[in-house]
């Protein structure tokens, strides 16, 4: 993974310096666990009562020894990103049609105060994680900067908060038919309207959730 360090974190809500996990540190393979769940989505099963994750998708960015970092990627937020520039004092000069009105999602109750950042990789950001050719985590200011001057990411969410797991707490609530798992589709995180990306993310499964028994699922 291609990563690099953070220079000026965005002030209320802040983008975090690093990655909670491991802080952008290179991974050491000899302990990246065996079920590496990065760039997958977890499904919560129709039958979870979380008033946090029920009926969630959330993308997971990192998964490792530490355990793992996603972000919710469908529980929009009353904020909108012409908002969160205005709260953080970011003057929009040139902000691309579409973009400055988008909701910001609850990416999760961790840190919930600070903003993260899913896009498409390709400008160099001071603190960024590369997780595939598709999909960057950028936690610094510079991010949306380029958005209010109209560049930046084509594609991109933003999330107020993440979602984080222990060392193998993940595994036990799949274990417990608490999650489905899937590949992670591009097309479901950036482009489809917030309503739909639960059944688009079964979809990819081939489920229908209402046909859902109470065995586990992965993908």
């Amino acid at each position: 993974m291609k990563k690099s360090r953070a220079s000026k974190p965005l002030p209320v809500p802040g983008l975090l310096q690093e990655s909670p996990l491991h802080k952008l540190e290179p991974e050491d393979a000899s302990t990246t666990p065996a079920l590496n769940l990065a760039n997958h989505f977890l499904i919560a099963m129709p039958s979870m009562q979380d008033p946090v994750f029920g009926g969630t998708v959330v993308y997971v960015c990192e998964h490792n020894e530490n355990g793992v970092l996603g972000v919710v990627i469908n529980k929009p937020t009353d904020m909108t990103m012409d908002t969160l520039f205005e709260r953080i004092d970011i003057e929009v000069t040139a902000g691309r049609e579409g973009m400055t009105d988008k909701a910001i999602m609850f990416g999760g109750p961790v840190q919930d105060d600070r903003g993260f950042v899913l896009h498409t990789p390709g400008a160099r950001y001071s603190s960024s994680l590369t997780v595939t050719d598709d999909v960057a985590f950028t936690t610094s200011i510079d991010v949306l900067e380029a958005v209010a001057r109209g560049a930046g990411p084509q594609r991109m969410l933003v999330s107020i908060g993440y979602s984080g797991w222990s060392p193998g707490q993940i595994e036990d609530e799949i274990s417990r038919n608490g999650w489905l798992t899937v590949h992670a589709d591009p097309d479901v995180l950036f482009d489809l309207p917030v309503e739909e990306r639960y059944l688009a993310a079964m979809k990819l499964l081939g489920i229908d959730p209402l046909m859902l028994t109470s065995e586990a699922g992965h993908a």
